[in-house]
């Protein structure tokens, strides 16, 4: 339920952006739900190039239908936050999945506590789990959530949610790179690693209808995902990045280093040469990651202090 709260934020501009690819079993249903939701919103459909009637449906129930023409829900993100002009954006996946009626209450949750991001996080009644989560889904989430709760010192659990509410400010400014399903995780990090406002919110999530299938590839997408979450520790935490790699060719060093240090302790004499030079080139190696690390860590605050004084100007008025 909305707050009373919510009257100063009449004038807002809200809108609903659902991306959409084959989902004619459920896109009119979606519209319909948040129209009912959220009657002073705009609801936007993302067509991303679907071969059913997923466009003329979402049409019939009232949304305003945009062709997407470049494949995969990054693309289509980056479309939404380029051509749709709002004050709060809603994004939810278009598989009725998540539920219509907790929008009014994630909207006045992300404006109560002016958070540049709220995300639904995703709660299943026990009887649902096995429907609405593949397992390698469930342990991926897990395991990608307890990586960015240690390199982010943060306590978000449910890092791939689709449902989510944004702030202007993020949508315009932050920079996206992703093209597929890992795109949730990119907005986590970048929010983080940039000083946004972000918290959770509980909302009921359910499995998807009879007819229904998920467009995710459990191994390709989770791959992508770990890939994006290294690329961009290696792009906004780079020293905590640089510190583990170069902790383990420390560690590779010194094993490599075990024989030949025996061998000059016994005999005083190497015999082991190859794995000497192994040793000390790994320790070299070692020595240059830990510096890169420092150097890119010093890039990063300037960088940070620039983008802080850029999203200042932003918010100041003329």
């Amino acid at each position: 339920m909305a707050s009373k709260d919510d009257s100063k934020f009449a004038s807002e501009i809200v809108a609903v952006c659902i991306p959409c690819y084959n989902e004619e079993l459920t896109v009119a249903d979606v519209v319909r739900s948040f129209k009912a939701a959220l009657p002073n919103s705009e609801i936007y459909v993302f067509d991303n190039c679907s071969t059913d009637k997923t466009a003329a449906l979402a049409k019939n129930a009232g949304a305003t239908v945009i062709p997407s023409s470049n494949p995969g829900k990054g693309n289509v993100v980056r479309h939404i936050f380029s051509s749709i002009q709002a004050d709060r954006y809603v994004l939810v996946d278009g598989d009725s999945t998540y539920s219509a009626e907790m929008a009014p209450a994630l909207l006045s949750f992300a404006r109560n506590k002016c958070l540049d991001m709220a995300i639904g996080r995703r709660c299943t009644p026990a009887e649902e789990l096995a429907h609405a989560y593949r397992p390698m889904h469930q342990l991926g989430n897990l395991l990608v959530c307890r990586l960015i709760q240690y390199s982010f010192r943060t306590s978000l659990q449910d890092v791939f949610s689709g449902y989510r509410i944004f702030s202007r400010e993020f949508a315009k400014s932050i920079p996206l790179r992703s093209s597929g399903f890992q795109i949730e995780v990119e907005m986590t990090l970048q929010a983080l690693s940039k000083g946004f406002k972000i918290a959770e919110l509980d909302t009921p999530y359910t499995s998807r209808p009879a007819g229904s299938f998920s467009k995710l590839n459990t191994y390709r997408d989770g791959l992508l995902v770990l890939s994006t979450f290294a690329s961009i520790c290696r792009d906004y935490r780079p020293q905590l990045f640089f510190a583990f790699l170069g902790a383990f060719l420390a560690l590779a060093s010194l094993v490599a280093g075990l024989a030949p240090i025996y061998d000059y302790w016994r005999f005083r004499w190497v015999y082991h040469l190859p794995l000497a030079v192994l040793a000390v080139g790994l320790a070299i190696l070692s020595a240059l990651t830990f510096s890169i690390g420092i150097i890119l860590e010093t890039q990063l605050k300037y960088h940070n202090e620039l983008f802080f004084l850029m999203r200042k100007r932003l918010n100041t008025p003329i």
